[in-house]
């Protein structure tokens, strides 16, 4: 499938294609190491220009009933549903993600959340309650800067946009300049849907300088950023200055407990599937696969059988399972950790360090007697590499899988659904799932400790984008 690429590559403030500046940030094709497009690269004065636009259209869609904000947001659902095949090859183009994957996941999950939120109003949702003699009213927080990562470029946006929308606030959009083509043909999904002009503007940059600008920006009322937990600690203190709110959506380290009564051919299966998708570049991955001591030569054994139907290559190509890494500099960091693993003592049982001459692609990678305190275990590698990690029993289980700085996701398997769930409740992390539970949009998403704060999707992502007022009466 021949990837489109938007000739719209500017920033688009009120409304307005701005296309200037001399300096450009290349969009590369990480699976043919090709130049794409460009787009400008922005600066404090472009973050000024977008945030004076989303201050002067909040009081219009504020004002909007919220009835009208979701049928906005409905209409922008169905608009991304409609172009979801260009948007699915563009995102494959600049970030490599498989094409099937791009077209169930990448480009379809927005639609579906976006829907999502937009429901929650039509369902009857409110904005306000009544607590004794007080009137209790959800507002607007005003003017939010979204910064959004590569990995899943499309789906970011929308978690933030789309709530952020409904509840009647104006946004001002940093995508991530590693992927950032989809983001402008989002924005012409946003005009086509209705979308007053300056209600959402996108402005393209690296995170130092565009990132920091909004942060910083005494205009803006919050800010909702995904990305690496080094970055998320950059962003809350700049942002500190203003005392605005701060939702942080960060790295994981999650663990997949297999416990000693699961079906083991089945937890293995579908933990190495969440462990590889999206290439392993997932916060959510269940990158520590934790089972039984006395079972770990027989889980690594099914590990490695399973990990040799995961075609690596071409991302265009629909039988691929795995394309490249997103970028020359994220190959280089995953390939770097699988040599850590090995300097440490884990033991590579499939994979390793071969690489093709060009593309920025990993071969899946799987460790075993990896240990606790190994970087391997504790790090985000954000990769196609598996950590298995042997346990006695399930309060060493439940030890192991807390012993992380992050609380991101997790999985328990086990054919006693109680005891299964028992363990869930122990782990210390913000979505655990239970034999391979299915992804819900309209539950709670974000994590513990350094995971971040705050949540994204449904009525509590939806409520973040709001301010509370009660009213004595």
């Amino acid at each position: 499938m021949a990837a489109p690429v938007t000739t719209r590559t500017g920033h688009v403030v009120g409304g307005e294609l701005i296309d200037t500046g001399s300096e450009r940030i290349e969009v590369v094709n990480p699976a043919t190491e090709q130049v794409i497009a460009t787009v400008p690269a922005g600066t404090a004065e472009d973050v000024d220009a977008a945030v004076a636009a989303a201050t002067a259209a909040f009081r219009g869609w504020s004002s909007l009933v919220p009835q009208e904000r979701a049928a906005a947001v409905k209409r922008v659902s169905e608009g991304i549903a409609a172009r979801r095949d260009e948007l699915a090859a563009t995102i494959t183009a600049e970030m490599g993600s498989p094409i099937t994957f791009s077209t169930k996941v990448q480009a379809a999950l927005p639609a579906a959340t976006s829907a999502g939120v937009a429901g929650l109003v039509a369902d009857g949702y409110s904005f306000t309650e009544e607590i004794g003699n007080s009137l209790v009213v959800r507002e607007p927080v005003g003017v939010v800067g979204a910064i959004t990562p590569w990995n899943y470029p499309l789906h970011q946006i929308v978690a933030k946009v789309a709530p952020a929308l409904v509840a009647g606030n104006t946004v001002v959009l940093k995508p991530s300049e590693v992927a950032p083509l989809n983001a402008n043909l989002f924005l012409e999904i946003l005009a086509a849907a209705g979308i007053p002009d300056g209600v959402v503007n996108l402005v393209h940059g690296t995170g130092p300088v565009v990132g920091e600008a909004l942060a910083a920006h005494p205009g803006v009322d919050m800010v909702s950023f995904t990305g690496s937990t080094a970055a998320g600690r950059r962003v809350s203190a700049v942002a500190a200055e203003t005392i605005k709110r701060v939702a942080l959506e960060l790295g994981g380290k999650s663990a997949n407990v297999i416990l000693d009564d699961a079906d083991l051919g089945l937890a293995v299966k579908i933990g190495l599937a969440n462990t590889f998708i999206n290439g392993g570049q997932t916060c959510t991955a269940w990158t520590r696969m934790l089972v039984p001591a006395a079972r770990h030569d027989e889980a690594v054994e099914l590990a490695c059988a399973a990990a040799a139907k995961y075609t690596v290559g071409d991302p265009t190509d629909a039988a691929t399972r795995i394309g490249p890494m997103s970028s020359a500099a994220q190959r280089d960091r995953v390939l770097e950790y699988i040599r850590v693993g090995q300097d440490e003592g884990a033991q590579l049982v499939y994979g390793g360090s071969e690489v093709p001459s060009t593309g920025a692609y990993v071969p899946p990678t799987i460790f075993a007697g990896v240990r606790p305190d190994m970087r391997i275990a504790q790090e985000e590698i954000f990769g196609p590499v598996l950590s298995i990690l042997p346990y006695a029993d399930d309060d060493e289980a439940v030890a192991i899988a807390n012993d992380s700085q992050y609380g991101l996701a997790g999985s328990v398997f086990s054919a006693d659904t109680e005891r299964a769930l028992a363990v869930a409740r122990r782990m210390r992390t913000g979505q655990v799932d239970i034999n391979g539970g299915a992804f819900n949009p309209l539950a709670p998403f974000g994590g513990y400790k350094q995971s971040g704060n705050g949540r994204e999707l449904g009525r509590y992502g939806l409520e973040e984008f709001t301010e509370i007022k009660s009213i004595q009466r």
